[in-house]
Order: C-alpha cells, then sequence, then structure tokens
C-alpha cells in the first residue's frame, strides 16, 4: 500500500512540474518583442487641376535620404520600419512646386498621421496653357459661351476640374500641369447644340483648341 501511496505522489508531482513548465513556456511565448521602429503616414493635396497621384515623397535625416515612396491614386502614402528619431519630407512631381516638411518625430510602435497638412500648388513657372476659342459653323467667335474643362481619367471616366466664360471673341484659357493627361473642353451656348473637343497635354508648352457650336434644331 505505500508503495501504491508513493508511486501516486511522484506521479502528481511530476504532472505539477510539467503543468508549471507548460505554463511557463505559453507565456515566454505569448510574449511579443517591444517594436523597435515607426511610421509616417499622410495625404497630399493639389490643385484642382492635377492629380495627386505619382508624388515623389522622400523621407530624409538631415540631407540623408533614408527611404522613398509614392502617392496612390488618393494622394496616400506611407512608410514604415523607421528608427526612432526626427524626420523630414519632401515632395516632388513635375508641374507642383516643391514640397518640405520638417521636424516630424517618429516613436517606436507608433506611425505619424500627417493627415491632410501636406498641399503642393502649381508650379506657375513649368505649366502648360491650353488656349481656345469657340466658333459657330460659319467661323464667328461665340462671345460669352460658357466653357468647362474636365480631366479624361485612365478609366475612360471624366472629371470636372475648372470652368470659364469665353470673352467676346469667344476666346478662353487654362493653365494645367505639364504632366502627360487628356482633357475633354466643353463649350455651351444658348440657342447652340453643346460641342465639345478633346486634347492632349504633354509638357510646358502652348496648346490650342477649337469648338464649334451649332444651332439649335428648332
Amino acid at each position: 500500500m505505500r508503495t501504491q501511496r508513493l508511486k501516486i505522489t511522484l506521479t502528481l508531482a511530476a504532472l505539477a512540474l510539467t503543468l508549471a513548465a507548460s505554463g511557463v513556456a505559453a507565456q515566454k511565448k505569448s510574449k511579443k518583442p517591444e517594436p523597435t521602429t515607426g511610421g509616417i503616414s499622410g495625404r497630399v493635396k493639389v490643385d484642382s487641376s492635377a492629380t495627386p497621384a505619382g508624388v515623389s515623397v522622400a523621407v530624409r535625416q538631415g540631407d540623408t535620404e533614408v527611404t522613398r515612396t509614392t502617392t496612390n491614386a488618393r494622394g496616400e502614402f506611407e512608410v514604415q520600419g523607421l528608427a526612432p528619431g526626427s524626420y523630414g519630407l519632401t515632395l516632388r512631381k513635375p508641374g507642383l512646386q516643391v514640397g518640405r516638411m520638417e521636424n516630424v518625430e517618429v516613436r517606436a510602435g507608433k506611425t505619424v498621421s500627417l493627415k491632410n497638412h501636406l498641399f503642393l500648388p502649381v508650379d506657375e513657372g513649368s505649366i502648360a496653357h491650353l488656349r481656345g476659342s469657340v466658333f459657330t459653323a460659319e467661323g464667328r467667335g461665340v462671345g460669352g459661351a460658357r466653357v468647362e474643362l474636365a480631366r479624361i481619367e485612365e478609366d475612360g471616366s471624366v472629371k470636372k476640374i475648372d470652368d470659364r466664360v469665353a470673352n467676346g471673341y469667344g476666346m478662353f484659357a487654362f493653365r494645367l500641369p505639364p504632366s502627360h493627361a487628356r482633357y475633354r473642353v466643353t463649350a455651351k451656348a444658348d440657342g447652340m447644340q453643346m460641342g465639345t473637343q478633346d486634347v492632349e497635354i504633354d509638357g510646358a508648352a502652348i496648346f490650342r483648341v477649337a469648338v464649334t457650336l451649332t444651332p439649335t434644331p428648332k
């Protein structure tokens, strides 16, 4: 009987040691390592005539570039794996002014959100000029015609970006970023059918377009 009790006692002790060891192992396994890096995210806004996609975002410490990324179609970007410290950002895209932001503090395990604090206006020294006229079928200028400018997106959709009224000679002008894009000019006038004309912009130059309007059938 004593031998049997001793065996039971030894078995229970061994089981207790096994459970204790497994508990310690589980605790060690469940404990996650402390993060050592952080990140920066943000959204770049631009003038209505430009697109926020494709803006180059360089992350630097002082004048030394650490990493680089590019904004998506919504102007959003995110970089991770940055050691804690103070960083600066440089943003560039052809046709837009260069943007800079300094003293962005990154902490381990955190992503700094710059939200909507980044805006790049059009670079006036590097823009495309779209000039045009609205005519009748007989070649007379349609003064006071309403002119709308829309950008034709890659998926074929059209996004209105600007509008104005033609002068007394039917002439109008728009300023655009020089990056490659397709635009649609639409002209309207009382008693006339709407007219449209597409134009392709591919650099800092002067582009011309003519839109012809015909009388509305009676």
